[in-house]
């Protein structure tokens, strides 16, 4: 009976951590097109969210010292890397095209494994890479000449390969003797993505009266610092956290599956709340990266399973908790 409700516990905290990133990009972009750079609005997001996670991080203190090199990585790859090329790629492309370019990390994840790692992958995981590919063809239309921004897209497929380092470093910092607290990776991940984002999105030139102005949400004014508030209290604290959670009493697997309805809500939000629409090509071509990736990540060998750390950008398939949003995320 325990077990049953921490599944359904669990399952219900994943659909949340789904959500809550789906959003991020919605949130952002009106504060992009307000005035702020992506690299700005990235630094909101991650420094804020940092500053709410002082205590966590505190309290994990001793991972500063046990294992430098991963929280580093992390920070760079899992927090900073994913959150700039997908905010970069929210600037030129809809919401929609860059989460499901970015999910093609998963996929991409699985060709590491097999040609550098030298992992054993399965036929059904080829055949979704190969699928996902081919539904990315379609999300961007290639028999039109590439009709969507290239540097939007390309910055996309930097979030994806970000995505990538994110699932590495998860699987490295989740097994072990000495494995890594998930909660606390992700408290120090946020810490020093915050530092190096500081160093490149240079706050201190950042336009700040634009935050206390609104913004256009699909037609509608919204203050900026509400925008701010859902960008980092929803799309990346609760994001995160939930995340981690969900895989405590879900398998990754399961927690992976969950996931991925991420680039649904992001694609849903961007219709109802942006007035972002994708042609019925577009359509078909993201609901094939979803299955693609779907089956890529349920028939990986669960030895090459990422361990549980939340993502990012995202939270990140199978290794849960993208974005990283990584998730963007």
């Amino acid at each position: 009976m325990r077990a049953s409700r921490g599944r359904r516990t669990g399952l219900v905290l994943a659909l949340v951590s789904a959500c809550a990133f789906g959003g991020s990009g919605v949130a952002a972009k009106p504060l992009i097109e307000a005035g702020l750079g992506p690299l700005q609005v990235v630094w909101i997001r991650v420094a804020g969210a940092a500053l709410l996670v002082l205590p966590v991080a505190w309290r994990h203190r001793s991972l500063a010292r046990r294992r430098p090199a991963l929280l580093a990585g992390f920070g760079l790859l899992g927090v900073a890397g994913v959150q700039v090329c997908y905010f970069a790629a929210l600037s030129r492309i809809p919401v929609g095209v860059a989460v499901l370019v970015e999910y093609l990390g998963p996929p991409l994840l699985l060709c590491w494994m097999r040609f550098v790692g030298r992992r054993p992958v399965s036929r059904g995981a080829v055949a979704g890479v190969v699928l996902a590919v081919v539904g990315l063809s379609c999300v961007v239309e290639v028999w039109s000449g590439l009709r969507f921004d290239v540097a939007g897209l390309l910055a996309a497929g930097g979030a994806a390969c970000c995505m990538v380092g994110y699932f590495l470093l998860a699987d490295h910092g989740g097994s072990g003797a000495d494995a890594a607290d998930p909660v606390g990776v992700i408290a120090f991940g946020l810490l020093v993505g915050a530092v190096l984002l500081t160093v490149v999105a240079h706050p201190w030139d950042m336009d700040w009266a634009i935050l206390s102005g609104p913004a256009d949400l699909g037609g509608r004014r919204v203050p900026c610092v509400l925008l701010v508030a859902w960008l980092v209290l929803l799309a990346t604290v609760v994001a995160y956290f939930t995340g981690v959670l969900s895989v405590r009493r879900l398998s990754p697997q399961v927690a992976g599956v969950v996931a991925y309805l991420e680039a649904v809500v992001a694609t849903v939000l961007a219709w109802l709340l942006l007035g972002e629409h994708l042609a019925a090509p577009q359509i078909v071509g993201g609901v094939l990266v979803l299955t693609g990736a779907f089956i890529a990540q349920t028939a990986a060998p669960r030895r090459a399973s990422p361990g549980p750390v939340a993502g990012g950008g995202r939270t990140a398939p199978d290794a849960q908790s993208h974005g990283m949003g990584v998730s963007n995320g």
